[in-house]
């Protein structure tokens, strides 16, 4: 079986945001292949500890990853601060013989470092085309438990556990690995908090992770961290304004300034997306829908609503109305060039993490959630059939039949984009839904 194969066996998908299966990413040929390990997402650790602990398995992955592209060149995309990291990754890299063809590029401690377009231009100085993807210029993107997944699927190994980052306003802040499917409620309480009634857990990071309604959920592939604060602290309280309330703050306040404009990253690489507009064009009710076509380009990084309008709005809001709008339409934006180069003012808009923090009201919680070893051993796993992008991974296990750990239980549709998913542990067979596979332990 090649390589590109196992990969897709092993049901690896991006191990952090959509969750895209990587066995398609990697059916692309490209000149870079670049490994996402900006981890720019404030208090997340996961990225940062694998590499120390797995250095080794990490390169691997990625210089396989990097064969089957046909790359020229590798590059680690890390932020500058991370001195053990780097030193390690370095040392590493000689000692495997890789340095003609794996690089370490030191990244500013800036956000979004890790957004794929402004890694791209950090590492190669290509701009990605609006609306485009990395591939476009010659690049494909891993970040880095995806390229020690790659390596695991190299060896037969599938994808059934995750590392999991817990950090916020808890009395313990740590990394840990836990089984697929593991009720999120389980995870949490390793904080040192048993009730939840008077905190809010955001899932991912505190920037474009999204609030929970309710903790009842199960692990997936794409869970990379939870920050957890009191109900009442002013990041939840922004972050669970819905739509509507949106609306009608933006209408009161917008002065039309331009900052969530100006600071925007994607606007900064040259591209054509302009926050300001949207405000204006839900303020007035603007009905040119050629006009709102742009807020496709909307990476949804947050750093309009939570950092850079003076007035504390919400443009992130009205770029995604009217791109819900659009999609029920079903208009597409298309760019008008092919060719872009960032904006001469980029260099001076760039946003430091710790002034980001700050603003956040997280300064007190950025602090170490270092690996720990825990005994977590949840008596049921609900396997989601869909953790990634596409559809839905066929159930191949019926109720009662016994499942080991490792074992595929569910495939990537004829002709879909998908994931296979993989017995998380050993034991029985309970439930096969449309939704979830149950298996309980022996």
């Amino acid at each position: 079986m090649s390589l590109l194969d196992k990969v897709r066996e092993a049901g690896v998908i991006g191990a952090g945001g959509a969750g895209f299966p990587t066995y398609v990413k990697l059916s692309s040929k490209a000149e870079y292949i670049l490994l996402n390990a900006a981890e720019c997402e404030p208090l997340l650790r996961v990225d940062q500890q694998l590499m120390l602990m797995f250095p080794n398995e990490i390169i691997r992955g990625f210089k396989e990853a990097g064969n089957l592209v046909g790359a020229k060149k590798g590059i680690i995309g890390i932020k500058g601060k991370h001195k053990e990291v780097i030193a390690k990754l370095n040392e590493r890299i000689e000692a495997l013989c890789l340095s003609d063809f794996i690089e370490v590029k030191e990244l500013l401690d800036i956000y979004p470092a890790g957004d794929e377009q402004v890694l791209v231009y950090e590492l190669t100085g290509r701009v990605v085309p609006e609306a485009g993807i990395p591939i476009n210029v010659g690049c494909v993107v891993v970040n880095v438990e995806t390229a020690l997944n790659i390596y695991y699927a190299s060896i037969d190994k599938p994808v059934t556990e995750k590392y999991i980052t817990i950090a916020g306003d808890v009395p313990e802040r740590l990394t840990v690995k836990v089984p697929i499917g593991t009720p999120i409620i389980d995870v949490l309480k390793l904080s040192g908090i048993d009730n939840f009634d008077d905190y809010s857990v955001i899932d991912g990071g505190p920037m474009m992770g999204a609030v929970l309604n309710n903790i009842d959920g199960y692990i997936t592939k794409k869970n990379k961290g939870f920050v957890i604060l009191k109900k009442n602290h002013p990041l939840i309280r922004r972050k669970s304004t819905n739509i509507e309330q949106a609306k009608r703050v933006n209408k009161a306040s917008c002065e039309q300034c331009r900052m969530c404009t100006d600071m925007c990253p994607r606007y900064l690489l040259g591209h054509n997306v302009q926050p300001h507009k949207m405000m204006r064009a839900l303020n007035y009710s603007l009905t040119d829908i050629e006009d709102v076509k742009i807020a496709q380009l909307c990476c949804q990084c947050n750093l309009c609503e939570l950092f850079s309008c003076p007035a504390g709005l919400y443009p992130k809001s009205a770029n995604l109305y009217f791109k819900d709008k659009l999609l029920q339409e079903n208009i597409k934006y298309k760019p008008v060039n092919n060719e872009f180069s960032p904006r001469k003012s980029r260099e001076y808009r760039l946003t430091p993490s710790k002034r980001l923090i700050a603003r956040l009201g997280l300064h007190s919680f950025d602090k170490m959630a270092p690996v720990k070893e825990v005994d977590l051993m949840p008596e049921l796993v609900h396997i989601a059939t869909r953790q990634h992008v596409g559809a839905a991974a066929i159930p191949i296990v019926s109720i009662g039949e016994h499942v080991s750990i490792g074992q595929k239980i569910g495939n990537i549709p004829d002709g879909s984009l998908g994931a296979s998913i993989h017995a998380s542990i050993s034991g029985t067979v309970e439930e096969v839904g449309k939704d979830f596979i149950v298996i309980r332990r022996d």
